[in-house]
């Protein structure tokens, strides 16, 4: 979407708010063609013309409207998996989200909460939670929770600890509603790289150091693959690698580049 407006032209200047995905090599090629990030409410607050694009990750509602009550354009490039979030946010009492309190998908969807929010990053943070609102199954304390809660997550969280994390709001006597919004490509390709990786004797993984989904992926292949590599790019990999390696794996975070992943994988080929 932000390579199509920078095709129309028309003379307006283009803003994202934010880096439009978590991968700085498309990021940098964005402002070599004269994209702006604007890094928060104050630098938006000082643009006067021009066409705001909305990353991936959302944005809270008092952005949006910021957004439109300067009369600037928006195109909205909001993950349609995150845009249902905010709608689940919307019309919730009591939420709870899992996920990282820093990453700006969870700062968005809080932003579209009307009601009490609470982010729930490991399972100390639900317990603690838990022994706030709850009890024991079936016990007393489980009526504080009510059934005007709601449990979602950040979309690129991981699966097995969003369900360890529900089964302890559970085990608290939590009667809500909980909606697994983790994004379908996530899981599978969480799945597929713990298999990949188990298998593998050196495990690479290709993207940014900021991208959420990526260091999750690391993080699952590097207890299946003692050997495993995060690397942004082709010039991030070790110039050899251990002996015994007769079997790489190889999985990308969703916003890595498929150029970047061929190249990846063309050396490797070559030179392992």
């Amino acid at each position: 979407m932000v390579y199509r407006e920078i095709g129309r032209g028309g003379g307006l200047p283009i803003f994202t708010f934010g880096p439009i995905i978590h991968n700085m090599e498309v990021v940098r090629d964005l402002e070599a063609k004269g994209v702006t990030v604007i890094n928060g409410i104050e630098e938006l607050a000082a643009v006067e013309a021009g066409n705001v694009i909305i990353r991936a990750h959302g944005v809270a509602r008092h952005i949006h409207d910021l957004i439109r009550k300067k009369g600037l354009e928006v195109v909205d490039a909001t993950c349609p998996h995150v845009e249902r979030i905010h709608r689940i946010a919307y019309e919730a009492k009591k939420l709870i989200i899992t996920g990282d309190p820093g990453h700006p998908e969870v700062e968005g969807i809080t932003g579209w909460a009307r009601g009490e929010v609470f982010v729930v990053e490991t399972g100390e943070d639900a317990r603690r939670l838990a022994s706030r609102y709850g009890g024991q199954k079936g016990g007393p304390g489980g009526a504080n929770w009510g059934e005007k809660h709601c449990i979602v997550s950040q979309t690129t969280f991981n699966h097995r600890k969003f369900q360890d994390m529900v089964d302890i709001f559970i085990e608290s006597g939590y009667n809500g509603n909980v909606v697994n919004t983790i994004c379908n490509a996530t899981e599978e390709r969480q799945i597929e790289a713990a298999r990949i990786a188990a298998e593998a004797d050196v495990m690479i993984v290709i993207g940014d150091v900021h991208s959420s989904n990526t260091a999750k992926l690391f993080d699952i292949c590097q207890k299946e693959c003692q050997d495993t590599y995060f690397v942004q790019t082709v010039r991030d990999l070790p110039p050899t690698l251990p002996q015994h390696a007769i079997l790489t794996g190889i999985t990308a975070g969703a916003s890595t580049p498929n150029k970047i992943i061929e190249e990846v994988c063309n050396h490797v080929r070559i030179n392992f």
